[in-house]
């Protein structure tokens, strides 16, 4: 044991260089314990205890008294508190003849965080030479460096996570665009997996821009959005590939019985009349559809090119009706298979 001489013993001293301290006598009774002890154990004054009851002897694990504690040299003594958290403490002892006292210097060790967080402990708490004092700091720094890393990792991803969805949707409408709908259709042909392309253009549309102006002309482009979002799934996708342009794709969705009704409906909502200012506008849909199971090696341009063939010849045949693509509206050199064409509806006469 270190050898401390003296005559007395000034405990603000002891509390200011040692606050994790214990003053013990020779029967094991404790004289004083330091201020940062006492925080710990609830403030309550812990003199005339023994030492043994208020900590639990770990290490060296022969000993039963204060006088084996000091029997043991420099030999460091780990303890554990009788809390119920049983913190696990480390420290030194040292004997000091002529007075018969002990006096403990305990320290947290590697479980100093968790110490401070469990009993509230600061800076202030500890020695000012402690090194615990500039790990805490250093811990805190490191915290707080994580916390703002944290931040603006959150901040960059919902940033990027915005841009992408700005890169990806069309102003106007919220609807994909065709960056977008390429990403997809490009996606569902590389896995093979089989769907309907639809090409839909609005017809009697640029009578509204030119009769009622282009701000007309955008309320029924949100509206158009509006029913081909309510008329299709979730899974679905919807995109505004032009002025008033819309393609859509239906994954699983092949058999012309399960896409023509959805067409039917579609047409039957966008003509109805939408409400602007004192007057309405009325418009009506020309559809074009392909199914990728139509080809053996389907590609995005040829379906897209064929989906586009399809939506004239529903131009061609009155407006207002849906047409599935056959290689004979190509001339016969087309590449899809079988023959499927459903007029929906004849053209309406549209008033601006």
């Amino acid at each position: 044991m270190n050898m401390i001489t003296g005559v007395s013993i000034d405990h603000d001293a002891l509390d200011q260089m040692m606050p994790m301290h214990v003053l013990v006598d020779s029967q094991g009774v404790i004289c004083h314990i330091g201020s940062t002890l006492c925080k710990i154990l609830g403030g309550t004054d812990q003199t005339g205890r023994s030492f043994f009851r208020v900590f639990e002897l770990r290490r060296p694990s022969v000993v039963d008294s204060i006088e084996d504690v000091c029997a043991h040299g420099n030999d460091k003594v780990y303890l554990r508190l009788r809390d119920g958290h049983k913190m696990q403490m480390i420290g030194t002892a040292a004997c000091m003849p002529g007075q018969k006292l002990v006096l403990v210097n305990l320290s947290f060790g590697i479980s100093v965080i968790e110490a401070v967080q469990r009993y509230g402990l600061a800076g202030s708490d500890f020695a000012p030479t402690d090194l615990t004092v500039e790990m805490l700091y250093l811990v805190e720094a490191q915290s707080a460096a994580m916390e703002a890393s944290v931040k603006l990792s959150e901040k960059l991803h919902g940033e990027k996570t915005e841009a992408q969805a700005e890169a990806s949707s069309d102003t106007l409408t919220g609807l994909n665009n065709r960056r977008a709908l390429d990403l997809v259709l490009h996606r569902y042909i590389s896995r093979r997996a089989p769907f309907t392309l639809m090409h839909l253009d609005l017809d009697f549309f640029k009578a509204v821009n030119d009769t009622l102006g282009h701000a007309a002309g955008d309320l029924v482009l949100q509206r158009v959005a509006q029913i081909l979002i309510e008329e299709t799934r979730d899974d679905d996708t919807v995109a505004r590939v032009g002025g008033d342009e819309f393609v859509l794709l239906f994954p699983g969705l092949v058999d012309p019985k399960g896409v023509m009704p959805i067409s039917h409906r579609m047409i039957s909502r966008l003509e109805e009349p939408v409400p602007y200012r004192d007057t309405e506008c009325r418009i009506s849909a020309s559809i074009g559809l392909v199914s990728s199971t139509q080809y053996d090696d389907p590609g995005a341009d040829q379906m897209l090119n064929d989906a586009d063939v399809a939506l004239y010849t529903s131009k061609d045949r009155g407006r207002a009706c849906a047409t599935f693509y056959t290689p004979d509206m190509a001339g016969g050199e087309g590449h899809a298979a079988g023959h499927t064409h459903v007029i929906l509806s004849e053209e309406r006469a549209v008033q601006g």
